[in-house]
């Protein structure tokens, strides 16, 4: 494995009984990237990560974190992570200060001024019991027990869920910060494509266990563009682009999604259709929706147009 590589995830598939969740994922995390993983709930974030951490164990496949299996993941690669999962399970008993010190005890490399500069950045009360905080701080809180260690893996599931937009807004400013140090990995799933947009440098989206999207966000939204397609004469039932995103056909209309709309493509369509094809850009949010449309995909139709 390339010493650049965090994480390696290899035809990995995760069935629970009779149901798949997990088909056949490759993924890879190399240092110093920052993922967001976008997908509808039950697309298959959560196990996925799951499976990376060594919390749940492939029905098959490969994974490899910082090159060792996370099922028998040694003590030494188990500080480099840091994780939030969207169960937040603390000590409710213990006063906040006393979490953080205790937590911090097991860590050797444990910054302690970086946890407390958290707490006053994220206004949680030292000396108050955990039990009865809010669902926002135990989260802010379980947060900041993640990266106290400044972990050189960061894997967060929905961090964001129970926080109100002016602690997502210092959450994020935090995440913008350690994503500057080139050594330092963070993965995170969202339903919040402006977060992604805020934060990431490439975006994996995973649609009813598969990949079906990875790409750097530059290059995911220079490529993908929404063509409207009006012919002169009625489009067939087949018609489709290759590798489209989503196709719907009206007549003599068509609107598609494209992952790279090149001037050749669009040449193709004009001539052979004798069409007029207008070129849309997209948002993150409105790629995510012409991934994740109840419209059938028709790039492996019969009768494609290129």
């Amino acid at each position: 494995m390339n010493t650049e590589e965090v994480v390696r995830v290899s035809g990995l598939c995760k069935s629970f009984e009779a149901r798949q969740v997990l088909n056949e994922i490759d993924l890879t995390i190399p240092e110093g990237s920052v993922v967001g993983l976008l997908g509808k709930n039950g697309a298959g974030k959560s196990t996925l990560l799951k499976c990376v951490l060594g919390l749940l164990k492939p029905t098959s496949g490969s994974i490899r974190v910082f090159n060792e299996e996370p099922w028998h993941l040694s003590s030494e690669s188990k500080s480099r992570i840091g994780y939030v999962g969207q169960d937040i399970n603390l000590y409710p008993w213990m006063k906040v200060g006393n979490v953080v010190d205790y937590v911090g005890s097991f860590y050797p490399n444990w910054n302690s001024g970086f946890a407390r500069k958290l707490l006053s950045r994220w206004d949680l009360p030292v000396d108050e019991r955990v039990g009865p905080l809010s669902q926002g701080q135990q989260q802010k809180l379980a947060l900041v027990l993640a990266l106290g260690h400044e972990p050189q893996l960061l894997i967060l599931d929905e961090p964001v869920a129970a926080l109100d937009p002016s602690a997502r807004r210092e959450f994020l400013r935090t995440l913008l910060e350690i994503a500057h140090d080139p050594q330092r990995s963070i993965v995170f799933s969202t339903h919040i494509t402006s977060d992604v947009e805020r934060v990431a440098d490439r975006v994996v989206f995973v649609k009813d266990g598969r990949i079906v999207y990875d790409s750097p966000l530059d290059v995911m939204k220079d490529g993908v563009k929404r063509l409207r397609i009006s012919a002169s004469s009625n489009l067939p039932d087949t018609f489709a682009i290759r590798d489209a995103l989503r196709c719907e056909v009206r007549g003599r209309h068509a609107l598609v999604a494209v992952p790279d709309a090149s001037d050749s493509m669009l040449r193709e369509l004009e001539a052979r259709w004798d069409a007029e094809v207008l070129v849309e850009d997209l948002s993150l949010e409105e790629i995510f929706l012409e991934l994740h449309s109840t419209e059938p995909l028709m790039a492996a139709a019969t009768g494609e147009a290129s």
